[in-house]
């Protein structure tokens, strides 16, 4: 058996030296060929393939060592270090790919497959028949970056599988699926549902983690997963949000719309603190679900379904001077009593935030009471992307004079502002009273 070809190493024309570079001592030949099985397949696996091949030279008992490899990463790092003629060739990707499926011997447990952006037809056809042969996968990662495959229907018949990360294909399995009954982590970026998975319960008992980034039709993606723990949703539609939350086993939710259009109407927050699981311990969620999903002015003030077993909220890409977003992440403290900790991501510097008018967030801010409720468990803030603006200031000198717990709030500046800015800001917060005499200020730079 030959080394593949396109995986060769171009040797020196001098064959001395290539006798001395590529022939070990008898010595360290020996102890090579003595090591067990286990320590050669961990040593094969802890390095990227190219090199994992060119182990085959090191001795007659290394020749095949890397054919029996059970994990095959051919990550982006892979593709880029690919000969320049292999990497540009229009099926040069398809064919070293192929050789690798062949050589290999035994069933692989561990693929990452990074497509890089080519326009071959023949792509989702190969792509079918390397997933015939993963019938005893138990981690696999497929990333394309060509217009969006079907996914192959050979993916639904991978029962082993432990964790499963798809990014750009379109998903339509089976009506025979069942679901993956093994399956713990499920990531699925940009995938496209389609209509015909309304009717489809996809059933994962064992899944512990789901990550959907920016699908379409994510509606359409019905699932039972009672043993779910923690949830990102980033830029989908907000209604399957609630369907998911009704998992009582979440310990923590992360939630970003990332754009006003995903929003249903129908939801705000006071109906996510309704159906907030119990044991829910970390909720994050980002400025424009804040902006857009304040309840109405007869409860924003208070709602009575309080998030009482919150220990940590997030809020992330959020404006202090958006008095929208500053009024929900208000909201969103007087109703999580029992915080342990709070952290918040300013891009208030955001192109379409350059503009804003921030006089009305000043006012509010400025008024002799805009919050009324005492954090009591409260003891880290840490306040990331600091620009150095009056509402951040004064939001900052709020959570000292209503935190008596608090130990430590870390503000890391932005890099637009300048030394001179930061130092006025450093001593401006540290003259604000503060209701926690051991509280600690710690001052970042970029």
């Amino acid at each position: 058996m030959a080394t593949p070809t396109l995986l060769r190493t171009p040797f020196p024309c001098n064959h001395n030296k290539r006798m001395c570079c590529v022939t070990p001592p008898n010595e360290e030949n020996s102890r090579l060929s003595k090591l067990p099985d286990y320590l050669v397949e961990s040593i094969l696996e802890r390095l990227p393939v190219h090199d994992a091949v060119r182990t085959s030279i090191l001795s007659r008992d290394w020749r095949y060592k890397w054919t029996t490899m059970r994990s095959l990463v051919l990550d982006k790092h892979f593709s880029e270090k690919l000969p320049y003629t292999c990497r540009f060739y229009r099926d040069g990707f398809n064919k070293i790919t192929n050789q690798l499926f062949n050589f290999l011997k035994g069933p692989i447990l561990k693929l990452h497959l990074h497509i890089p952006k080519m326009t071959l037809d023949n792509t989702a056809q190969e792509l079918h028949q390397w997933i015939l042969s993963l019938s005893s996968v138990r981690e696999l990662v497929l990333t394309n970056l060509n217009s969006s495959y079907q996914l192959s229907s050979s993916l639904f018949h991978c029962s082993q599988l432990r964790k499963l990360q798809l990014t750009r294909f379109k998903f339509n399995s089976p009506l025979e699926f069942q679901g993956f009954l093994y399956l713990e982590h499920l990531s699925l970026e940009r995938i496209n549902f389609g209509a015909n998975l309304c009717e489809t319960v996809i059933n994962l008992p064992q899944l512990k983690s789901l990550k959907l980034i920016i699908c379409q039709h994510v509606n359409n993606f019905n699932i039972s997963a009672t043993k779910l723990k923690s949830l990102r949703v980033i830029g989908c539609e907000t209604d399957m949000l609630l369907r998911l939350l009704h998992t009582q086993s979440l310990t923590t939710v992360h939630f970003a719309m990332l754009m006003p259009m995903l929003f249903e109407r129908g939801l705000n927050l006071a109906t996510i603190f309704c159906n907030l699981p119990y044991h829910l311990a970390s909720l994050s969620m980002d400025g424009y679900f804040l902006k857009f999903s304040m309840p109405e002015e007869n409860s924003k003030k208070w709602f009575p379904h309080a998030a009482n077993r919150l220990k940590r909220l997030t809020l992330i890409e959020w404006n202090f001077g958006d008095l929208d977003q500053l009024e929900g992440a208000l909201y969103m403290l007087r109703n999580s009593t029992n915080l342990v900790r709070l952290d918040m991501t300013n891009l208030a510097m955001a192109p379409e935030n350059m503009h804003l008018d921030v006089r009305p967030a000043l006012t509010y801010l400025e008024a002799s009471d805009p919050f009324d409720q005492t954090l009591t468990l409260l003891k880290t803030i840490i306040i990331k992307c600091v620009t150095g603006s009056r509402p951040i200031l004064l939001f900052i000198k709020l959570l000292l004079d209503h935190c008596p717990a608090l130990e430590k709030i870390s503000i890391k500046y932005c890099a637009t502002v300048g030394v001179h800015e930061r130092y006025n800001f450093a001593k401006d917060v540290t003259s604000f009273p503060r209701a926690s005499s051991k509280a600690e200020l710690i001052f970042l730079d970029p």
